[in-house]
C-alpha cells in the first residue's frame, strides 16, 4: 500500500498563519516588554524562531527564544530548556509546537514551565489535530483539523518551500 501525501498547508499558507500566530502573542502580551518563545524541538523550536522574526518586525516586544528539549517517547523523562527558570520566571512564556497531535508533549511541557510563577502561560501550535489524549488546547493555532488517527501529519519549515501535509 502506497502512503500518499495531501497537502494542507503550502508555504505561502505557513507564512500567512505564521504572521497571524504572532500578531496574536503580540495583541496577548501588548502591555509586555519580553515574552519568552519556547519552542519544542525540533519542529516546534524553528517555529518559535519563524515566529520571533515576525514579532521583531510588528512590535516593540523583546522575544527570548527558549530550546526545550522533550523525549517524545517517553515524556516522563527530565525536560531540557535553553534558559534557566529564573530566567522565564515571572514573565510571560509561549510554549510552542509544530503540531498538536494527542497532547502528550505540550501537556509535559506545559507541566515542567508550571514549576515556576509565571506572569502568563500560552500555547500556539501550527496544526491543531482535534483528538486528543490529554485535556490540553492550543490557544493559537494556525489550522484546526479532524483527522482519524491512522493518520499522520508532517510539517516541513525548513529550505525554500514549507508545507504541511497528511499522510
Amino acid at each position: 500500500m502506497t502512503l500518499t501525501k495531501n497537502i494542507i498547508l503550502n508555504h505561502e499558507e505557513i507564512n500567512h498563519k505564521i504572521k497571524r500566530i504572532a500578531y496574536q502573542i503580540y495583541e496577548n502580551n501588548v502591555n509586555e516588554t519580553e515574552v519568552i518563545l519556547a519552542g519544542i524541538d525540533s519542529n516546534g523550536y524553528i517555529l518559535a524562531k519563524k515566529l520571533k522574526l515576525v514579532l521583531n518586525k510588528i512590535s516593540p516586544i523583546a522575544p527570548v527564544l527558549c530550546k526545550v528539549e522533550i523525549d517524545k517517547k517517553n515524556p516522563r523523562n527530565s525536560i531540557k530548556t535553553s534558559l534557566k527558570p529564573e530566567d522565564y520566571q515571572n514573565k510571560s512564556v509561549v510554549l510552542i509546537d509544530d503540531v498538536l497531535n494527542s497532547g502528550t508533549t505540550l501537556i509535559y511541557g506545559v507541566k515542567h514551565f508550571l514549576e515556576v510563577p509565571l506572569k502568563q502561560f500560552k500555547t500556539a501550535v501550527l496544526v491543531n489535530r482535534n483528538h486528543k489524549k490529554y485535556p490540553v488546547k492550543a490557544d493559537f493555532k494556525g489550522i484546526s483539523l479532524s483527522t482519524s488517527l491512522n493518520e499522520h501529519i508532517d510539517v516541513v519549515l525548513e529550505g525554500k518551500a514549507f508545507k504541511a501535509y497528511l499522510k
